[in-house]
């Protein structure tokens, strides 16, 4: 099988040796994404509903690099600081994914994630 890097300049880099995202034969396995604004390289400001909206239009970037979409997710992974967010997060999540058709998913809380953000989403798409 072969494994292909994907990156794309419309989502956020990290500043750790890490890919966006690699392609294996027919799945798409994408790195848990920040809140970073891949034109200024920060953590966007504001509460849970805008970094998580910032994250997903970073792994949809990702996705549509790949040739796939965030339609064809499969499973997500999604860490976050404080479960309190939960609702915030939720609300975003369904603007996405929806809630006839969503992605298999897993939610914690989990301390300590990178540069202060709120959360980290990882997904995992069929191309």
């Amino acid at each position: 099988m072969q494994k292909t890097v994907i990156h794309t300049d419309r989502a956020a880099s990290g500043k750790v040796p890490l890919s966006q995202a690699i392609r294996a034969g027919d799945w798409l396995y994408c790195s848990g994404q920040l809140p970073i604004d891949p034109a200024t390289g920060e953590i966007v400001p504001g509460g849970v509903g805008k970094q998580t909206r910032r994250i997903i239009e970073n792994l949809k970037a990702v996705c549509e690099e790949a040739g796939t979409s965030l339609a064809n997710a499969v499973k997500v992974t999604i860490f976050m600081a404080d479960l309190a967010d939960l609702q915030e997060m939720n609300a975003v999540f369904e603007e996405y994914f929806g809630v006839d058709d969503p992605p298999a998913r897993t939610t914690f809380q989990a301390g300590g994630i990178i540069a202060g953000a709120k959360l980290e989403i990882e997904l995992t798409a069929f191309i």
